[in-house]
């Protein structure tokens, strides 16, 4: 006898690869990790943890609630912690969906709100972007009177594009109140263009929008899975009663608190992106590929006027080395994304890109 299960084979993410075969340390600029690590800091506090693993975290996370609210002066009843904030997302959905309820995603959006949404039992509905870019009437045009979540990462993974303030409040304006707009503030650290606000900004007083941050890009916490979310008070505790009871270990607890309150560390971050951003920026200008503006720590790379494939391109990489960030998963063949690492790798990327291209 064979035991029938739901079918999932279409929801399979697709992540790019962390190692080469029969290649020792190589350079990873497929992840959008952060360029130089977590906080010593949070490092120590990591150790330190270790002295209790026999312990049960603690299962609302309060510690780090408690930093978060300080840090950023929120309202601790609005915070959620998840494992990643893949986890707030996935508890969105299991909130919200009922079976064939939509959800709006855009063209090159975040895969995990596809899958989730799926998992769930949801039908995602995807708005086409307009030049990579979000596109507010294309969203409107897809509402149905079955929608029931919008969601949108600001700045956008993978294509490095975002929202201003304005078109941002004008979306939330134009959709039905008891549509939830969930918006990712995953990047929101890395961009310095003044005519952008993050979600958490724009949106923290109102009742129908979820706001998701990550320790996982600037803080550096990326294999601790570490993530929060912040909402309305009936939400948060809504997906309080759902999450698991010990859904974020103490490790990496602890260690967002330091990550959080560590200012110093989070300035460099911040100072060492913008300029490799701008430096990355130049080169692919100079090269011709096409690309997005400098907004968080990553690149797309477009090969469309190129007579080389991003395959090929890839390759290319592959045998200095380093790995990239391949985007056939997103629509997206002739293309391949980039992190900004430290200052070593992205000397060695930048030589070998202007190495391909004869430069």
């Amino acid at each position: 006898m064979v035991l029938k299960f739901k079918n999932f084979n279409n929801l399979k993410y697709v992540g790019g690869l962390s190692q080469i075969k029969n290649i020792k340390d190589p350079i990873k600029l497929s992840a959008n990790e952060s360029a130089l690590g977590p906080s010593k800091k949070a490092i120590n506090a990591f150790i330190k943890s270790s002295k209790q693993l026999y312990r049960y975290p603690d299962g609302n996370s309060d510690i780090l609630i408690q930093s978060i609210s300080k840090n950023l002066k929120l309202n601790p009843n609005n915070i959620i912690i998840g494992n990643g904030s893949d986890e707030i997302i996935s508890l969105a959905c299991q909130l919200f969906l009922k079976p064939n309820d939509e959800v709006i995603v855009t063209e090159y959006s975040f895969l995990m709100y596809r899958i989730y949404t799926k998992i769930h039992g949801g039908k995602v509905i995807i708005a086409p972007e307009d030049d990579f870019k979000a596109n507010i009437n294309s969203i409107l045009a897809n509402v149905t009177s079955k929608t029931k979540i919008v969601f949108l990462a600001n700045p956008n993974n993978p294509t490095g594009t975002y929202l201003d303030k304005n078109e941002m409040l004008l979306l939330r304006k134009k959709l039905r109140s008891n549509i939830l707009l969930v918006v990712d503030d995953a990047y929101f650290e890395f961009v310095v263009n003044k005519d952008y606000v993050s979600g958490l900004d724009l949106f923290k007083g109102y009742s129908n929008v979820l706001i998701t941050r990550s320790f996982s890009k600037i803080h550096g916490l990326a294999s601790l899975r570490l993530g929060w979310g912040y909402g309305s008070k009936n939400i948060i505790s809504a997906m309080k009663l759902i999450k698991p009871p010990f859904n974020v270990n103490s490790a990496a607890q602890v260690a967002g608190v330091e990550a959080m309150n560590d200012k110093n560390w989070l300035k460099k971050n911040i100072e060492h992106n913008s300029k490799w951003a701008d430096i990355f920026f130049e080169n692919f200008v100079n090269l011709g590929i096409l690309t997005n503006i400098p907004v968080a720590n990553f690149f797309l790379m477009r090969f469309d006027n190129k007579q080389v494939t991003a395959d090929k391109v890839y390759d290319k990489f592959i045998k200095s080395k380093i790995i990239l960030r391949k985007m056939k998963g997103y629509g997206l063949p002739n293309s391949l994304r980039v992190t900004i690492g430290n200052n070593k790798e992205n000397n060695l990327f930048l030589k070998t890109l202007n190495k391909i291209f004869d430069v």
